[in-house]
């Protein structure tokens, strides 16, 4: 994609509801049992497309899949920390990830950067079978060795342009846009 003027929108409210079916299914197959996984939504975005496909799962299985939350800023390595304020971060999550495929959900997976602080504050949670990393958004262009397992669409964008995911909860419209990155001329 080039550098656009304006916003372009690459997913629609039909497009992002199919995204979130097929990666459901596709958490579903790849995840092992159901009764073994716990969501953990990377805030904001990433709790609200957590609990999409949570209730997904429970409409195709009738099981509940207990959904948690995480905020991953104070452990960026990208940003000044704080070690007394990182020990009392990451406690909001509310789910437990002990003997459980702990799946990260995020809303876009760019430079891996908030992915790689992620993996450290659930490692704190305690002792995960495995961790999984599902994305609705991957738009490339690593500076770290991230992949995710499920991808909901994969968007090229240039580093001068930004990928926003809006949902309904946060936004009040659900569609993801890409836009010029204003602080990146």
């Amino acid at each position: 994609m080039s550098m656009t003027t304006a916003k372009q929108i690459v997913l629609g409210k039909d497009d992002l509801a199919k995204a979130i079916t097929r990666m459901a299914h596709e958490l579903m197959e790849k995840g092992g049992s159901v009764a073994d996984l716990a969501l953990v939504g990377i805030r904001s975005r990433g709790v609200h497309i957590a609990r999409r496909l949570a209730r997904k799962i429970e409409e195709l299985t009738q099981h509940a899949t207990p959904v948690g939350s995480i905020d991953v800023t104070l452990f960026r390595d990208d940003r000044p920390r704080n070690p007394a304020s990182a020990a009392a971060a990451g406690a909001e999550a509310a789910v437990s990830v002990e003997n459980k495929v702990a799946v990260l959900v995020d809303d876009v997976i760019f430079r891996g950067r908030t992915i790689r602080a992620a993996i450290e504050v659930v490692e704190r949670l305690g002792q995960s079978k495995r961790i999984m990393l599902v994305v609705l958004i991957d738009r490339g262009a690593r500076e770290l060795p991230i992949r995710a397992d499920i991808v909901g669409r994969n968007v090229e964008a240039a580093d001068t342009e930004r990928v926003n995911v809006l949902l309904e909860e946060c936004d009040g419209v659900d569609q993801v846009i890409v836009t010029p990155w204003e602080s990146r001329r």
